[in-house]
């Protein structure tokens, strides 16, 4: 059963910006050092956090608060496998929100995708919950 779904659309030049004008300070206030390491590596950074940044907001959307009620930029963490699939890691209030709205006898699996197309970088975020008695898919959260 779908828990949540969330969207956002980013501005990429806009995210250049501020890391621009506020370089590690933003850079550590909304991102993991696991996120700041793999824009390091790509060749535009801004589009890679610009994405990461998407996601976050789409993620707070599915958990049904948005950024306003207590969840930290950090508390959702944007991860990739090795084939490159995004998914999402939640700890502190935002992994408290999701176990809240997870119903008994369920786990919750969280589905990110994201893209960008200059000047936009765009993430969809779904939340579901899956019969703990069911079939484990991979790349659960």
């Amino acid at each position: 059963m779908i828990l949540g779904i969330g969207t956002d659309l980013c501005n990429i030049d806009r995210i250049a910006a501020v890391l621009e004008r506020h370089g590690d300070r933003f850079r550590n206030r909304v991102f993991t050092p696991t996120e700041l390491a793999r824009a390091r590596r790509r060749p535009h950074e801004a589009a890679t956090l610009a994405k990461r940044w998407a996601a976050k907001e789409a993620c707070s959307k599915a958990l049904g608060t948005g950024l306003a009620m207590g969840i930290a930029w950090r508390d959702m963490a944007v991860s990739n496998l090795a084939s490159g699939q995004p998914g999402m890691a939640l700890t502190g209030w935002a992994a408290e929100r999701l176990a809240a709205m997870t119903p008994p006898g369920h786990r919750a699996r969280i589905h990110v995708t994201l893209t960008d197309d200059h000047p936009w970088a765009q993430a969809f975020v779904v939340i579901e919950a899956l019969a703990e008695n069911g079939p484990h898919p991979s790349g659960g959260a």
